[in-house]
């Protein structure tokens, strides 16, 4: 396990760096926290997440291991800028939705004694900024680590324990084209189709009528609209696949229903119900 000695910094202290934070903190960890926003270091001083911070990059020196939270393009132009701060056998690792890319130019850029472990906590909220920080919604959430093929095994294991101490329920290894594969129909592909049926048309008028079905499923429409365009661009092959898969689909159960075929109708009901029980959460 991470010694309690070791120095420990977060680059970007928005959502999931506040709650990785938080998480560190209540498992008795002494943090420094970098942002270039001074109320985002404020909020987590007085929350005593961190033990100091600020804007100034320097403030990596001496980091044991340091989690970037920033977006993929801040975060590879920070290693530009940067690195000649990390401190030489430190761990650098990050919470990225998309992994291909920003590994490889990682790999072209990083110093050769600094050693870069990927990793994607599948948690998150469909609200941005620290003061929606929350440790909590890391338990039960699962812990994807995406290593290099020469990764070795003192980063694997402070992935693994960064998910431990942050008690996620359950950890995978990925390759980088595994991961993007399936990241791009679980999480991509879904918030594409919510954003989509918001804006289908103006239905903001039946917003009293409305049932848990639809806030349930248009809950990540509220969408970080900074972020999340790069995600997709980055991802574009695998997304556009799934969407054109997703697109057939839709025309497929439209034809059944103009058709009035229930017998086929019922049929994919009971496998979409028989396969959605395999995505519950089991406490």
């Amino acid at each position: 396990m991470i010694s309690h000695n070791a120095k420990i910094t977060i680059l970007g202290m928005g959502l999931l760096g506040g709650s990785y934070a938080k998480g560190f903190f209540q498992n008795n960890y002494r943090l420094t926290g970098i942002d270039i926003d001074p109320s985002a270091i404020e909020f987590a001083e007085k929350m005593h997440w961190i033990q100091e911070g600020g804007e100034d990059p320097s403030l990596v020196s001496g980091s044991d291991i340091v989690i970037s939270c920033l977006y993929p393009d801040v975060f590879v132009q920070w290693i530009k800028d940067h690195q000649q701060f990390l401190k030489p056998g430190s761990i650098l690792t990050d919470v990225t939705g998309i992994k291909r890319e920003v590994m490889s130019q990682i790999q072209g850029i990083l110093r050769k004694d600094v050693e870069f472990i990927a990793c994607h906590p599948m948690a998150g909220r469909e609200y941005k900024g620290i003061q929606y920080a929350d440790a909590s919604l890391f338990q039960n959430a699962n812990f994807l680590i995406v290593p290099y093929e020469n990764s070795s095994e003192n980063a694997m294991q402070t992935a693994r324990d960064i998910a431990g101490i942050l008690r996620f329920r359950n950890i995978s290894v990925l390759s980088p084209e595994e991961h993007d594969r399936m990241i791009g129909f679980l999480s991509q592909l879904t918030h594409v189709i919510a954003i989509s049926l918001m804006n289908v048309s103006d239905n903001t008028h039946l917003a009293e009528y409305t049932g848990d079905s639809f806030r349930d499923l248009t809950r990540i429409a509220k969408i970080n609209e900074s972020l999340w365009p790069e995600l997709f661009i980055l991802n574009k092959d695998n997304l556009v696949r799934e969407i054109d898969e997703f697109t057939a689909e839709m025309k497929h159960f439209r034809d059944l229903i103009q058709n009035e075929d229930t017998e086929s109708m019922q049929k994919l009901m009971i496998q979409s119900t028989d396969r959605r029980s395999c995505f519950d959460v089991r406490k």
